[in-house]
């Protein structure tokens, strides 16, 4: 791992020329002299430039009904407008740029043999398929683009492609990197963080399920090409026996769940293992958890089940919470694991957690992953971040299957959902338990999806491919009930009649469903493309 680190470095000074505000007229630079691309160490710190691309901690969460920050969000409310420029448009294609650039010249590092040259155009096909992915994931039909280009490259004004043609596109990268890449086994502790043949299949497995929900649900395309290539995907995952879950939910957020040990990691973004061996460092839990730029919501909070695996509003072991521990009685232990509760390690000026301060965490909750006193301290943290996990896959295997035919059996339930619940003492999900007690299939695999991958920057798009975002999202926003002998009473709190934190009326929120299921394309790539059209109603 810490050769792999140093490597990163290597490769961001080699590629730090690969930048650009217009992606598509990127120069030529450094990468292409001809005396590189000799040897598979040139191949090797090229497709390192990469992983610079990997998504590192973020608050894209505040989009979604799963948290909120110090101010409203313009994605979660509705009101945001067309862009002049967008780096959720331009950055995507710098990292195509860089692929292709790869992609292209790697062949002439002959001496290094086909297996070395096919390895890293692998790396760089996936990194392709990454880019195209959260293209098409937010605007739909793009450019698409497949070699580098020039100045006066036909391509730079070509129509968008369509979003079939895109995902056909994805898919041939993608098991083109899973056939040459090397699993995790191989990879070893050397190469931990770098792209194995698992996570090529496992991040399929995730693009699948998104566009065959989607197109299920949306009502277009062929739903079920998708769905199926989603379940075989994850089952080749599951089948590889490369991959299991870390035993403890909260550990594996910390230093604890890193490196090769922890098996339930299948793409990470790195940061260092010590102040001399790092690529980078950040400051997620004082810069973005514990000052309120990331704040859960109760709408998560009520999506925790209680132990005996009913929600909150059929479980009798569910209380009327009096103070706010009663709030994580009987729950599911990846609320504890998830949300700070009075007791837990907090931050440096108050190392043990009471309440969250309403001042910064609008809602009354704190989120706890990734929190560590020392890094709050320090404001440097190296932890890395979980950006794909294996209990992702599980719960693709599970929801795929249940799309692609309508029903899941109780086998295909045990050797998926279950697993995740046995690790957070839930009691099992079974087709009896779920007709027993009134509950929806469905809704509860969703469930079980939004509380396992609670605070990873994935319920917004989650909403989005259900098509669920304009039911969800024009919601109130509210907090915790509040307690008032423990928040005190020196900050002015809105509530409801219930008593729960008001963070935003219903009134100041919007999904339009004919508009914002699609993202706006930045104005001046309208203006540098006339073939390249707004979305509707933008």
């Amino acid at each position: 791992m810490k050769s792999f680190i140093k490597h990163i470095a290597l490769g961001v000074a080699v590629l730090v020329g690969i930048s650009a505000c217009d992606v598509n007229r990127l120069p030529e630079t450094n990468i292409s002299d001809a005396t590189f691309w000799r040897s598979e160490a040139d191949l090797k710190s090229a497709a390192n430039y990469l992983y610079t691309f990997l998504p590192g901690f973020n608050t894209e969460d505040v989009w979604s009904d799963d948290a909120v920050g110090l101010a409203s969000n313009n994605i979660s409310d509705g009101s945001r407008l067309a862009p002049a420029t967008d780096g959720n448009y331009n950055t995507p294609y710098q990292l195509i740029r860089a692929a292709n650039n790869i992609i292209e010249k790697a062949p002439r590092a002959a001496s290094a043999g086909q297996a070395v040259i096919d390895r890293y155009t692998g790396e760089a096909r996936f990194f392709r398929a990454w880019a195209y992915f959260s293209l098409v994931q937010k605007y739909g039909d793009v450019p698409l683009i497949l070699k580098t280009l020039e100045d006066n490259s036909p391509e730079l004004t070509a129509p968008a492609a369509s979003r079939a043609e895109i995902y056909a596109q994805i898919y041939q990268d993608l098991d083109f990197a899973a056939s040459k890449l090397p699993t995790p086994t191989a990879l070893g502790t050397a190469d931990y963080g770098r792209i194995s043949n698992t996570a090529a299949l496992a991040f399929k497995a995730r693009i699948a399920l998104f566009e065959g929900t989607r197109s299920k649900f949306h009502k277009y395309g062929e739903p079920s090409t998708h769905l199926t290539l989603a379940v075989a995907a994850a089952k080749a995952v599951m089948d590889s026996k490369q991959h299991d879950l870390f035993s403890n939910y909260f550990s594996l957020f910390q230093y604890e769940g890193e490196g090769r040990q922890n098996r339930e990691n299948i793409i990470v973004r790195q940061y260092g293992v010590s102040v001399a061996e790092r690529v980078s460092t950040h400051a997620y839990f004082r810069g973005s958890l514990e000052n309120g730029n990331l704040s859960p919501t109760k709408s998560l909070a009520d999506s925790y089940l209680m132990k005996d695996g009913l929600p909150i509003n059929k479980s009798p072991l569910f209380k009327t919470p009096e103070v706010s521990l009663d709030v994580f009685a009987n729950r599911d232990e990846r609320m504890s694991a998830t949300f700070m509760k009075r007791g837990d390690a907090y931050m440096g000026t108050k190392p043990v957690f009471d309440i969250a301060p309403l001042v910064f965490n609008k809602t009354g909750f704190t989120f706890r992953k990734y929190s560590n006193i020392d890094d709050w301290t320090t404001q440097n943290s190296l932890m890395d971040r979980a950006v794909l996990r294996y209990a992702e896959v599980l719960l693709t295997y599970a929801e795929a299957k249940y799309e692609l035919e309508n029903q899941i059996s109780d086998a295909d339930l045990e050797i998926s959902i279950n697993l995740l619940r046995t690790r957070a003492k839930v009691s099992k999900l079974t087709n009896v338990f779920v007709a027993e007690n009134g509950l929806d299939m469905r809704e509860e695999l969703r469930r079980e999806r939004r509380v396992e991958l609670a605070q990873e920057s994935l319920r917004y798009w989650d909403l989005i491919r259900w098509k669920t975002a304009e039911i969800e999202l024009p919601k109130p926003v509210l907090g915790n009930y509040f307690f008032k002998t423990e928040y005190g009473t020196s900050t002015t709190v809105n509530l409801t009649p219930e008593n729960f934190i008001l963070v935003q009326a219903a009134s100041f929120r919007k999904f339009d469903a004919e508009k914002d299921y699609l993202w706006p394309l930045p104005i001046n790539e309208i203006s540098l493309n006339n073939n390249l059209k707004q979305n509707p109603k933008w």
